[in-house]
């Protein structure tokens, strides 16, 4: 048998190689069935295989297989497997690509039956719109312009044309159309669902409904049936009807008289706020809950009682509203089913009433006080009124007067006792006199009577009839006159002989009067000024001769162009040289006075005066400018000596004996001495000179102090003075410049250490003010004598009263400086023997003068 195993391997392989090809000839016919998709898939692993296998089979020697005598190279191995796993790959892809071809052929018959179904659909729903007995208005989302679809019927009053149909106003009554139009305007905006009722202006109702979907805005109008209009027009009375009936409540609601409905059994019903206020009740529910009564019972009884007889009660009653007595016209009226009332207070009116009566007799009163005799008479000519005076003016017995006599018999009876003076024609002056009554302007007489007086008549008729008679005695103010005018003769001489010019311009423009005095400053003719001489005639004269012209400003306040009318005062300079001061004076009744007076002597002084005060300014400001530039000049070189001295008394620099030391301690002592002066002196120029700015900010009191207090330790501690800081009232922090501020309090202490005795103590005391803070600083030294307290602030003032030391004088001139610059103030409160109390204040928010001030 191993002769036979050759031929069966072969046979085998041959066999296998037989199976192979028929494989492969039944998957190429399956691959030619294949979809053309399947196929190009097939193409591309076929592709990728070819490439594949030459490179495999060149890279790799041929492998011995040995089983059961049967021999398989590597390449048929890998070409085997390589073929089996494109053929389950394609395998697969088919199988998924027939499943989604079913599932897609499934879903389009869905679709396609859906779409028949939806058409049927649209096709039912737009044959049910196109009925005339509805018509819809749909908005597409936020589009603008909306579509119609179906229609109305010719009664509804509704027009087909759709602009016609959207201007709602045009066939919907005017409250329907203004209903219509807000309630949609609130459905697009909001989403406001409505159901109205509305009518058509042919008087049919028309049924509006208005909704919103997530993408279209409906309103719907429907036609109503026969039967409908019916039931829908009785809902318009009603709405029309519950309209009428809000709006006539909320009338009664908005008046301010209190307006109530009784039940039948006289229980309130409804009230209005002004009946809630009247009864302080808190609201008009209450009230009505509550049963506020507005009414007394006795008024509430008699108003029944009139019921039963009349039906309508109007009367006035008294009641009390929030503790006052108040008066009312009441009005209620009794229905079938209840009443309502309604309380109108006339306690304003009655005041006025009282008040008129009160201001009647307080008037009465009033010309009862007056000189000027004063009668009134009715239309029937009879005497009402007459006051104290008249009664004296004519000397009449008070029970005739007030026995009302007629004013004819008034005149006859003056004229019988001589009070009145004789006229040629007796009855036609006194018809003459009494015809005022018939008339209507007032009418003005002059009596002169017998005894000498002049006596003004003036007769005013009344609008009710009847006429005030006022007669007004003249006697004196005619003599007044006469006396007057003697004053003014005396006054024009006295003017005539002024050395002053004076002129008067009336409201016109024209001279009024102008002495001599002025025709002579302005070297005028004095017959060319008369009483109708204008100013603009005298500035026209007067102008070439004033080097500076003051006539237009003159010209401008005499005729009205200056709205300001104030006085003024000044200086012209005539060509001449000679300098006339002037003065415009505005007089009552828009007249303008003009004064003039020659000054040339005192301006040819107060010139060299100025001159001179010009010279010393100069002098003042080089001395400001010498002590800057010398202070300035001191400091570097005493910054120098300051710094070597310190450098001297280092252990390192080198050893010093007891007396260099004690040379060089005083050396240091005199050049702090002389930086500090140079620095005051410096601070001051700047003062002075008004470059110095404030930096405000928050200054923290409780360190300011002890800042202070520390640099001046040593001085008091030298001296075995006690330094004693009160600051239990005093702020936190304040505003002000915080380097100035310590500044001053360092000045203060340092001046209070050089007075204070030795062993003493100095009291530092802070505290706040409703204004703003105060630094006072007070030792036990000598004293201030009242002459030194006079010039404690200037400069360079030394005092050596009791002092340690005589300094230069400005510790105080500083403090006052920059206290002032903070806007406060300084005060010294000293007395000889009795200590010195130097106080400081700051105040709240810094009002920061200019250093030049």
């Amino acid at each position: 048998m191993p002769g036979d195993s050759p031929q069966f391997a072969g046979e085998a392989v041959s066999g296998g190689h037989s199976d192979s090809r028929s494989e492969s000839r039944s998957n190429c016919l399956s691959y030619r069935q294949a979809p053309s998709r399947l196929r190009s898939t097939f193409a591309i692993l076929a592709s990728a295989t070819a490439a594949l296998l030459p490179a495999r089979a060149q890279a790799q020697d041929i492998a011995t297989l040995g089983f059961s005598g049967i021999s398989v190279g590597a390449f048929e191995v890998i070409q085997f497997a390589v073929f089996a796993g494109v053929m389950g790959s394609a395998l697969v892809s088919a199988i998924w690509l027939i499943r989604e071809r079913g599932r897609t052929a499934a879903e389009n018959l869905a679709l396609r039956t859906k779409v028949v179904d939806l058409n049927k659909a649209y096709s039912r729903s737009e044959a049910l719109l196109s009925l005339r007995d509805q018509r819809l208005v749909v908005w597409d989302g936020d589009q603008s312009k909306p579509e119609l679809v179906g229609a109305l019927p010719s009664e509804s009053g509704a027009p087909d044309e759709r602009a016609s149909f959207l201007a709602y106003g045009r066939w919907l009554m005017p409250r329907s159309a203004a209903l219509l139009e807000n309630a949609i305007a609130a459905l697009r905006d909001k989403g406001t669902p409505f159901d109205w009722l509305l009518e058509s202006q042919n008087g049919a109702p028309v049924e509006v409904r208005g909704r919103k979907t997530p993408t279209h805005t409906i309103v719907r109008f429907i036609s109503l049936s026969e039967a409908q209009r019916g039931e829908a027009r009785l809902k318009l009375q009603n709405q029309q009807l519950t309209a009428d009936y809000e709006t006539v409540l909320g009338m009664l609601d908005a008046l301010e008289m209190p307006f109530w409905v009784r039940a039948e059994d006289g229980r309130l019903k409804w009230v209005n706020r002004a009946y809630a206020e009247a009864t302080e009740a808190g609201s008009v529910e209450d009230a009505v809950r509550d049963g506020r009564e507005l009414l007394g019972t006795q008024a509430r009884s008699t108003i029944a009682e009139r019921h039963r007889s009349e039906r309508v009660f109007e009367d006035t009653v008294s009641t009390v509203v929030r503790g006052d007595r108040k008066v009312f016209t009441v009005t209620d009226l009794a229905g079938t089913a209840g009443s309502a009332g309604l309380a109108r207070d006339i306690s304003a009116a009655e005041a006025i009433r009282e008040d008129y009566a009160q201001m009647v007799r307080n008037h009465a009163d009033t010309l009862d006080q007056l000189n000027t005799a004063v009668a009134q008479f009715d239309a029937h000519q009879k005497l009402r009124f007459h006051n104290a005076a008249f009664q004296k003016l004519w000397e009449l017995d008070p029970a005739f007067l007030n026995s009302a006599p007629d004013h004819t018999l008034l005149l006859d009876k003056l004229r019988g006792d001589g009070k009145l003076a004789e006229q040629p024609e007796w009855r036609r002056w006194k018809e003459n006199l009494l015809s005022v009554y018939r008339a209507v302007d007032p009418v003005e007489q002059w009596w002169y009577l017998p005894d000498g007086r002049t006596i003004r008549v003036v007769g005013n008729p009344q609008p009710k009839g009847g006429v005030t008679w006022v007669f007004e005695n003249l006697t004196e103010k005619i003599d007044l006159e006469s006396r007057y005018n003697s004053a003014i003769r005396v006054q024009s001489e006295t003017l005539d002989n002024l050395a002053e010019g004076v002129t008067v311009f009336g409201p016109d423009g024209r001279t009024r009067l102008a002495n001599p005095a002025f025709s002579r400053l302005w070297s005028l003719d004095p017959e060319t000024i008369t009483s109708q001489t204008h100013i603009s005639e005298l500035k026209a004269a007067c102008s070439d001769k004033a080097a500076q012209n003051p006539w237009d400003d003159f010209v401008a306040a005499v005729t009205g162009f200056d709205d300001e009318r104030r006085d003024r005062q000044g200086n012209a300079e005539l060509t001449n040289g000679t300098v006339l001061r002037y003065g415009l004076i505005h007089l009552p009744n828009g007249q303008v006075m003009l004064t003039f007076i020659d000054v040339t002597d005192s301006v040819n002084v107060e010139r060299a005066l100025q001159d001179k005060n010009d010279a010393l300014q100069k002098a003042d400001q080089l001395k400001d400018d010498f002590i800057q530039r010398v202070s300035y000049e001191l400091r570097s070189p005493l910054t120098n000596i300051i710094g070597f001295t310190e450098l001297l008394q280092i252990d390192s620099t080198g050893p010093l004996n007891d007396r260099q030391r004690e040379y060089v301690g005083h050396v240091l002592s005199s050049s702090s001495v002389l930086l500090t002066l140079v620095n005051d002196i410096l601070d001051l120029a700047t003062v002075d000179a008004g470059i110095l700015r404030l930096d405000v900010g928050e200054v923290r009191v409780p360190q300011v102090i002890a800042a202070a207090a520390e640099m001046v330790s040593d001085r008091f501690a030298e001296h075995r003075i006690t330094l004693a800081v009160d600051i239990a009232d005093a702020p936190k922090s304040m505003m002000g410049d915080e380097t100035r501020v310590r500044q001053v309090l360092l000045n203060l202490l340092t001046n209070a250490a050089n007075y204070a005795p030795e062993a003493s103590t100095v009291t530092l005391i802070c505290r706040e003010t409703t204004e703003g803070t105060e630094f006072a600083v007070k030792d036990d030294g000598p004293g201030m004598a009242p002459d030194i307290l006079e010039i404690a602030f200037r400069r360079f003032e030394a005092r050596s009263n009791g002092g340690r030391k005589r300094g230069a004088g400005l510790g105080l001139s500083i403090v006052k400086s920059f206290v002032e610059l903070h806007g406060g103030t300084v005060r010294i409160e000293s007395g000889e023997r009795d200590g010195t109390t130097v106080v400081c204040f700051f105040p709240q928010r810094p009002r920061i003068r200019d250093a030049a001030e």
